[in-house]
């Protein structure tokens, strides 16, 4: 196993509390009591990124479940699936919907793929993980079908609640949706924003990091962690920007940190 790997089934968890490890970009390593689940790891090597992977996509043993918020390389790396689906013969797949013949050509068996759309929820051994619509950069929900492209995951379990709000603008109804769950203990908010020199490159948009403050702002999560701005050279954020901007509007009431990859955050209801 890992080195890394093995020191988080080493990690203790107390009832109350979850540990979590940022991989880069919306990548995020969970635990909570006994399980372990990874949201948007994007563990392949390319020419593109501007940091390595944290962990080898070759060395995921361990890992009772992995999550893609939605079908873009940096969020559900296929050369990556592909590797988990043989090599974590144990571990489900979580995914849109919309997404599953995509997915399941990876070779993922029918009963290890749990597919999800707005408003749905699967279990992962103690931890349940609710699905909500993402608008990146719009909803874009398949008239024939009824399902999203693009999701955002609340994870529960041991006590917590964390919500990995992969790649999103902010609509109307979201907050709703998001209070109607419960007190959020930590939240990954997108940070790089969005602007016309990408949209040229098609380069679809998140929040702005003010926008991403600013739903902190409104939801009054325990934790606030910036995501997606650390991995290509073309759409970066600046996660001090928001940091800054969060303690002047809201007063240093909600509390933030800046990720470093593979140092634990400490996570309390």
């Amino acid at each position: 196993m890992n080195g890394f790997l093995r020191s988080v089934q080493d990690q203790e968890v107390p009832s109350g509390s979850a540990v979590l490890w940022w991989l880069g970009q919306m990548g995020l390593l969970i635990k909570m009591g006994s399980t372990v689940l990874c949201v948007d790891y994007f563990a392949s090597e390319t020419a593109e990124r501007q940091v390595p992977p944290p962990i080898p996509a070759t060395e995921t043993e361990g890992i009772c479940a992995f999550l893609g918020t939605h079908n873009h390389l940096d969020h559900i790396d296929h050369d990556a699936w592909r590797a988990w689906a043989k090599g974590c013969s144990e571990a489900k797949f979580v995914f849109p919907a919309l997404h599953r013949k995509e997915v399941l050509a990876d070779g993922i068996t029918e009963d290890r793929g749990l597919s999800l759309n707005d408003g749905e929820s699967c279990r992962i051994g103690d931890v349940t993980i609710r699905a909500i619509a993402a608008a990146h950069e719009f909803l874009d929900r398949d008239p024939e079908t009824g399902l999203y492209p693009c999701l955002q995951y609340v994870i529960e379990g041991n006590g917590i609640r964390i919500y990995h709000a992969g790649d999103t603008l902010r609509y109307e109804g979201k907050l709703l949706k998001l209070q109607a769950l419960g007190h959020i203990d930590a939240a990954l908010l997108p940070i790089n924003g969005r602007d016309g020199e990408r949209y040229r490159r098609n380069t679809i948009g998140n929040m702005t990091f003010q926008e991403a403050a600013d739903l902190a702002g409104e939801l009054r999560p325990g934790l606030v962690i910036p995501g997606h701005w650390d991995m290509f050279a073309g759409n970066q954020g600046d996660p001090e920007a928001f940091a800054d901007y969060l303690d002047a509007k809201y007063q240093g009431r909600i509390r933030t940190v800046r990720p470093r990859h593979l140092e634990p955050i400490i996570v309390k209801g």
